[in-house]
């Protein structure tokens, strides 16, 4: 894919089901690997995954995560190049954002500009589309900037919404084109990325 190995850090807070196909996705990939796996959450599930993949973990202590810029070196020394959200709830302090321009990506579970913002996360965002009566939610991929789900989109894929549909169908729905689109998206990302950056 890429002339020199990317190292990819992956931030969740909750059980890591997306993390989990990203990781199965690049291990096809002898040149992409995920380095790390961060959450604010000692015990989400996701580390447990990241251990049994072999990964290294690191848990985020918010004032530290906040008030100091110290976890850049950690990102520094893993050599990292891009960082994906999966299912991370903090919001992104900007000393990351200007460290990685362009080079921090998120998915969230609904079709952006709705049904975003601070609170609107997991179950909360299907109830709304529920509530609201939409026809159509799906998922949207974009940069990260210092607001929540602000930042440019680069991708977003939908679904139908039937009248008979539950929170809980809907977010069915979504997670299996979450499962389907993110490791290709970011995948895409890199590729292009990489070719630029590579050109002459």
């Amino acid at each position: 894919m890429a002339n020199s190995d990317i190292n990819i850090a992956i931030f969740a807070s909750g059980t890591g089901s997306n993390a989990n196909r990203i990781v199965s996705h690049f291990a096809q990939f002898p040149d992409v690997k995920v380095a790390i796996i961060l959450s604010n959450r000692k015990d989400a599930k996701v580390l447990d995954m990241a251990e049994e993949n072999g990964i290294e973990t690191k848990v985020l202590e918010r004032s530290a995560f906040y008030e100091s810029a110290a976890l850049l070196s950690t990102l520094e020394e893993k050599r990292i190049s891009w960082i994906i959200l999966a299912g991370f709830l903090w919001l992104v302090p900007i000393y990351l954002i200007e460290a990685y321009p362009n080079r921090i990506l998120n998915i969230h579970p609904a079709l952006l500009p709705k049904f975003g913002g601070k609170g609107m996360y997991g179950m909360h965002v299907h109830e709304a589309v529920k509530a609201a009566s939409e026809k159509q939610s799906g998922l949207t991929i974009h940069y990260v900037n210092k607001q929540y789900d602000k930042g440019t989109t680069v991708f977003q894929a939908s679904c139908q919404v039937e009248p008979a549909d539950s929170a809980a169908d809907i977010a069915h729905k979504v997670l299996r084109m979450e499962h389907r689109f993110y490791p290709i998206v970011i995948e895409a990302l890199i590729q292009k990325s990489s070719f630029s950056t590579d050109r002459p």
